[in-house]
């Protein structure tokens, strides 16, 4: 009995701790709509999350993309879909094409567009419009 539990239990605990492998296709699965932010003063873009992407939610993902940093000495990055050139804060993307990421522990720093695949726990967010729609919280390098 005990061999039998082993045997089904293995690959359970694999299958678990192994990052959901998605691509920028997936996260297209959200709609924005204008809402007016009082407190702001300005409308800001809401988003609807799909199906696709809210099965997601609280799961460990793992995504490649290119590496922008935001704030080097802060340690923030975004990855994004495409380039610096072509990426959303440029205007050639929506916000559906950037993912805001909170690394666990950073040992290096990253250059502008080098590609990387990057896994963590995919967070949506609605609420704070200083913050990306797509979080990755605590975040490693995919070696």
């Amino acid at each position: 009995m005990k061999k039998i539990l082993i045997i089904i239990l293995i690959p359970l605990i694999a299958m678990a701790s192994n990052p959901i492998k998605i691509t920028w296709e997936s996260l297209r699965d959200v709609t924005f709509k204008k809402k007016w932010n009082a407190k702001e003063n300005m409308f800001v873009l809401e988003p609807s999350f799909g199906s696709k992407v809210m099965a997601l939610k609280g799961k460990t993902v793992s995504l490649t993309g290119y590496m922008i940093p935001v704030d080097v000495d802060a340690n923030y990055y975004v990855l994004s879909a495409n380039p610096f050139a072509s990426c959303f804060f440029c205007g050639q993307a929506g916000p559906e094409s950037v993912v805001s990421v909170k690394f666990k522990n950073i040992s290096k720093r990253f250059n502008t567009d080098d590609r990387v695949t990057i896994s963590g726990i995919f967070v949506l967010n609605t609420d704070d419009i200083n913050e990306l729609n797509y979080i990755l919280e605590k975040a490693e390098l995919d070696l």
